[in-house]
């Protein structure tokens, strides 16, 4: 399953960046780091969620979602937002 996630990561990854480059969009550094820390987290949370739901803790699991998952995606729509609104502004 983490081999096939990887691959999809890794295209949508290659096809923002390629799609960056025909734009003529660069992005700072600080909203890559953003977007990263984001990703990782969220995959952190997924892991964790299957996992926790495998072993039958789905309180645990949903907690994961909320105390991990919610952060993830808040950093990851701020990354977003920062490199639309620099965008927008240009």
């Amino acid at each position: 399953m983490w081999f096939i996630i990887g691959i999809i990561i890794g295209a949508i990854v290659l096809s923002l960046i390629q799609w960056m480059r025909n734009k003529n969009i660069s992005g700072t550094w600080y909203e890559w780091l953003i977007g990263f820390a984001g990703l990782v987290l969220l995959l952190f949370t997924v892991q964790n969620f299957f996992g926790s739901l495998a072993e039958v803790e789905s309180k645990a699991a949903y907690m994961f979602l909320l105390v991990t998952g919610l952060p993830a995606v808040v950093l990851l729509a701020l990354s977003w937002q920062l490199a639309a609104r620099r965008v927008k502004k240009a």
